[in-house]
């Protein structure tokens, strides 16, 4: 199922100065000087497409810097003056919306405090009908891929088709290397649905540390990503807010000259012929794993039948670590990541599970939720 937006393509209403588009500029404007020091050396590097600077701030916990407020708009428009960038602020309210469309700001974005909540998005959407304005969408911070959708859909509802989406990760409970998980699938899933969707990535909040910034923006290019929002501060030392993910305007201009361009499609018919006998390959080997795993749900089903014929429980521990551990050995021996055995054996095993609790109840599970929906119901 596709998604359905009425938008604009990316390249009719945003001047790219330079491959990539990169947005850059500090995480918060913190004074005058700072965001306008700031914005002529981004300029200078000539990599930069749009300024952006954070005016409200709204942090996790009050008492620490939530952005310098309104004042801050007089500046960006001070630089957009001085420097020919058109710029960029979030916006998380009605009010946010009318204080930025009154200075001049070229382009708006919902963070992921916001998307995550229809109410806040709601708000932002009809504050914006009648008004002809880029609005970017970041994801929301639980890994919800319903959730921005409907926020994409919302502002277009609108009537905004300048729309694109912002791929910022997704807060995760498992500690990693990354402020904020990227989760390409749910990425990648949200362009497979809407292939005319810009989708920009922002490797600073994914990253939450300069030194993996690189790397994630490659990775992003590489999946036909449109562009890049990296933060950039004069001193990020001195960065009242997120001076860890930040960049000089000097390195920013470093990194773009390192990231390698690639097109999404090639003329070159001997690569396009090559290309399509490998995907055949692929489907052929697609095709045998279905195979097989339907064979093995099948067994599934008879452990199952006899489990439940001799009163036997459905999970066990011992059997599960055994194929753990076998699975990750086998792996490394066939030079497969770690990562994606451990997942794909988890999907297949809790598939397993699922199988086996239907066949051990005979239809009592579903017995069971339809009952709690009857009563659900008459609560309500």
């Amino acid at each position: 199922m596709k998604l359905e937006l009425n938008i604009q393509p990316l390249s009719t209403w945003l001047n790219i100065k330079n491959e990539p588009l990169i947005i850059s500029g500090p995480c918060s404007a913190e004074t005058e000087e700072q965001l306008l020091t700031t914005a002529h050396l981004l300029a200078a590097t000539g990599k930069v497409s749009v300024l952006r600077a954070g005016i409200w701030k709204p942090r996790t916990r009050p008492g620490e810097f939530e952005g310098i407020g309104s004042i801050g708009l007089q500046w960006l428009k001070r630089a957009k003056e001085e420097t020919g960038l058109p710029t960029a602020v979030e916006v998380a309210n009605a009010k946010h919306v009318e204080e930025a469309l009154a200075a001049g700001v070229d382009i708006l974005w919902i963070g992921a405090r916001s998307t995550v909540n229809p109410f806040t998005v709601q708000e932002i959407a009809d504050a914006l009908k009648g008004v002809d304005i880029p609005v970017l969408v970041k994801n929301p911070i639980n890994p919800d891929l319903q959730l921005w959708i409907g926020a994409l859909e919302r502002i277009n509802g609108a009537g905004i088709t300048k729309l694109g989406a912002i791929h910022r990760g997704f807060s995760s409970y498992e500690k990693t290397s990354f402020r904020n998980e990227p989760m390409w699938e749910l990425a990648i899933q949200l362009k497979t649905l809407c292939p005319e969707l810009p989708i920009l990535n922002d490797p600073s909040h994914i990253c939450g540390n300069r030194e993996l910034i690189p790397y994630i923006s490659q990775k992003a290019l590489d999946l036909d990503m449109q562009g890049l929002m990296i933060e950039a501060h004069i001193d990020p030392s001195v960065a009242w807010t997120d001076a860890k993910q930040q960049l000089t305007p000097a390195a920013l201009a470093e990194l773009a000259d390192r990231l390698t361009i690639r097109e999404p499609e090639s003329a070159n018919e001997v690569f396009v012929d090559k290309l399509a006998d490998l995907r055949k390959d692929i489907d052929k080997i697609d095709d045998l794993l279905l195979q097989k795993l339907a064979e093995r749900m099948a067994i599934v089903g008879k452990i199952g039948e006899y489990k439940r014929d001799n009163q036997v429980t459905i999970l066990q521990v011992n059997r599960w670590d055994a194929i753990s551990k076998k699975g990750a050995s086998f792996a490394k021996a066939l030079k497969l990541d770690l990562n994606f055995t451990e997942k794909f054996l988890e999907l297949v095993h809790s598939e397993s599970i699922r199988k086996q609790t239907e066949i051990m109840n005979d239809g009592k599970v579903e017995e069971g939720i339809a009952a709690e929906a009857h009563t659900d119901t008459i609560q309500s």
